[in-house]
């Protein structure tokens, strides 16, 4: 028996969500587990699977559509028309009309409906957990003039997280104006200390990740190194590179060292050594004002 799994991603631009593939994937295990062979209809810009319209009807036996809003309409009518004589399910489908008035499938198993409501089937949905990564970018900075290798270097990172899968957050480290809505420094660095990894331009960006213990692929983007190079030498965190000789396979062995537990541990040992240099500093200010005097 051969089905065809449909859904909303099965029509482009038409509103498709993460729980909509989930669910799909989900349908899909339950269909092989059953014995059938399966094919996904899918529309762009998702891959991998057949047009539900220039497919052969007769070649399946059986249709499920899975997941979303479903009503009678002159979509679905479309679809179910020209897979009138297969077997249909819906699952995980939130029935816009009465049930009683309206059910084209043979079985459905709804989210909900006027008659009955269900747990949403992503529930039992397995997926693989990717890094989250914060993203730092510094906007060019003139006062370096030539040095400034601003470009070079976001784009380095860029290229970083288009190679490989990842959850990116953007993090704006600047207050007076913010460009991912953050307000308060407390909600930077909070954001920032829930990442599994930095990747980062910015200076403040390699130190609150050092500080919370987050492991920071940084790349300097001034020439020669400028105080971004001078704090991950101070603070001892050796991934930091230079926008001008920096390669991608570079970040690429960085990324992967900042996702072991070793990591970490630098980071927080990088911390550590920060706060005790740091300790002497305060004391060496407050003795300072302890001793020195204003003439008035």
């Amino acid at each position: 028996m051969k089905t065809l799994v449909a859904g909303w991603f099965s029509y482009e631009l038409y509103g498709a969500t993460a729980g909509d593939l989930m669910a799909c994937d989900l349908a899909c295990d339950w269909l092989r587990e059953a014995g059938h062979t399966v094919d996904v209809a899918l529309a762009p810009p998702f891959k991998g699977g057949v047009d539900w319209r220039t497919v052969s009807p007769g070649d399946y036996s059986h249709m499920v559509f899975v997941c979303g809003p479903f009503r009678d309409s002159e979509v679905s009518r479309e679809l179910l028309g020209r897979f009138a004589h297969c077997h249909k399910t819906g699952l995980n489908l939130s029935m816009l009309d009465p049930v009683e008035t309206w059910n084209p499938f043979d079985l459905l198993i709804e989210r909900d409906s006027n008659a009955a409501v269900n747990p949403d089937v992503t529930m039992l949905s397995h997926q693989p957990k990717v890094p989250v990564v914060g993203l730092m970018l510094v906007l060019p900075q003139n006062e370096y003039k030539d040095r400034g290798r601003h470009k070079a270097a976001n784009q380095a990172l860029r290229r970083l997280v288009a190679s490989r899968e990842m959850a990116v957050v953007p993090i704006d480290t600047r207050l007076d104006e913010n460009s991912t809505g953050l307000r308060t420094a407390p909600e930077v660095e909070s954001l920032i200390a829930r990442m599994d990894v930095v990747l980062t331009t910015r200076l403040h960006g390699t130190v609150l990740a050092l500080k919370n213990g987050v492991p920071a692929v940084v790349v300097d983007a001034i020439a020669g190194g400028a105080k971004v190079s001078q704090q991950a030498r101070e603070l001892g965190w050796p991934l930091c590179f230079g926008a001008e000789d920096v390669s991608d396979q570079d970040l690429q062995r960085a990324f992967d060292f900042c996702l072991k537990p070793e990591a970490r541990t630098l980071a927080r040992d990088c911390a550590a050594r920060a706060r005790s240099r740091l300790a002497e500093l305060r004391g060496k200010f407050i003795a300072d004002l302890s001793t020195s005097s204003v003439l008035v």
